[in-house]
């Protein structure tokens, strides 16, 4: 690996074409919302800037946000994404291990001091002097404070490290912690989801790489041209919805006929995320398509939210007009995200970007 090569030298030496990295950027440009002029401009930023250092630490956690990100189908955002990134501290994927891979990350952190990207899954046990889980014989909370403090910014990935997720429900036997209850001097992106969408988690990515700055986030941190809507907004559903027409069992009439789930416990109308659009397994489907309604996972505590198998509401009508859809501020992500769908279900060194934290604070507000 040679940590200084621009993007576009280390793509052509993985034989990855000019042609196959102009569809890249003209989904990413898609995926952001962004004018299909701008497939240009981002394929020369991506192609001019130097692959940022990522350190990827994973606390309490199942591996299911690793497994997601790497369900790629080539050529791919995520294939490309990876190759796009130096990813230099990854205990799941890399070959190291042991001492030789504490000083890789040792590493990285030295050589791109205030420069790199962090990313993190799983929450952070406090309990027990951070006992209940360490890594190299330091506790997480330990090696968390340790790697955030000269990173650029730090993306949580998957509810765990964004919400405290399963770990952090009752009784949270572990004192277990989100990112951002731990950290705050530090720009931070939350992509929950449990797990999270591989194309949010690179979409972020992308953005950080194009323009040098974190995509506009919600009051919960959240990028808002994925969670700007909620599931319900988009759902195919919705017209039986709007209808009154509603599945009473998982296989009565309704529900072959592909009727709302909402009194089955949807939790769709409550979530924000871009399950509905962007989909799962290459935009095949998702789980309110497979038969199963939302459980509302990118949700803070939706572990301890209630059922997953009551209505949210005794009646629809109860349900307030912020739940049915008045977040319209993602509306533009949700369609580029299904044009992104359609391109993959068709489609089987002259400049160091230094981002600032002041840089990423002003692309969060």
């Amino acid at each position: 690996m040679k940590p200084h090569d621009t993007l576009a030298e280390h793509l052509q030496s993985q034989g990855i074409s000019r042609r196959g990295f102009l569809k890249f950027c003209a989904a990413t440009a898609s995926m952001l919302a962004l004018s299909p002029n701008m497939a240009g401009a981002i394929a020369d930023a991506l192609g001019k800037a130097r692959r940022p250092s990522v350190i990827w630490l994973s606390f309490q956690e199942c591996t299911g946000c690793t497994e997601s990100l790497t369900r790629s189908h080539n050529p791919s955002v995520e294939s490309l994404i990876l190759s796009a990134i130096s990813l230099d501290y990854h205990h799941t994927l890399q070959a190291a291990s042991g001492t030789a891979a504490e000083q890789a990350r040792e590493q990285a952190m030295h050589d791109n001091q205030g420069e790199y990207l962090l990313v993190v899954d799983g929450s952070i046990p406090t309990g027990a002097a951070g006992g209940y889980s360490t890594i190299a014989g330091i506790s997480n909370l330990q090696m968390l404070e340790e790697t955030a403090k000269h990173a650029a910014a730090i993306i949580s990935v998957g509810t765990c490290a964004a919400f405290g997720g399963i770990p952090y429900a009752n009784p949270n036997p572990t004192g277990a912690r989100s990112v951002m209850d731990l950290i705050h001097d530090k720009p931070i992106v939350n992509v929950p989801g449990c797990p999270p969408i591989p194309i949010v988690i690179t979409g972020v990515i992308s953005h950080y790489l194009t323009f040098g700055s974190l995509p506009e986030l919600d009051s919960l941190k959240r990028p808002l041209s994925f969670f700007g809507d909620t599931i319900h907004d988009r759902c195919y559903r919705r017209p039986f919805y709007d209808q009154g027409k509603f599945a009473k069992t998982f296989d009565d009439e309704g529900a072959r006929n592909g009727w709302c789930l909402y009194e089955l416990g949807c939790k769709g109308p409550t979530t924000h995320n871009a399950c509905a659009t962007a989909k799962w397994n290459n935009g095949v489907s998702f789980p309110i398509e497979s038969g199963h309604g939302c459980i509302g996972c990118s949700e803070p505590d939706f572990w301890d939210a209630g059922s997953f198998y009551q209505a949210i509401s005794s009646s629809p009508a109860d349900l307030s007009s912020a739940a049915t859809g008045a977040v319209i501020a993602g509306a533009a992500g949700g369609a580029a995200l299904g044009l992104y769908n359609k391109y993959k279900r068709s489609n089987a060194k002259d400049k160091h970007y230094t981002v600032t934290t002041d840089d990423m604070e002003e692309g969060s507000s």
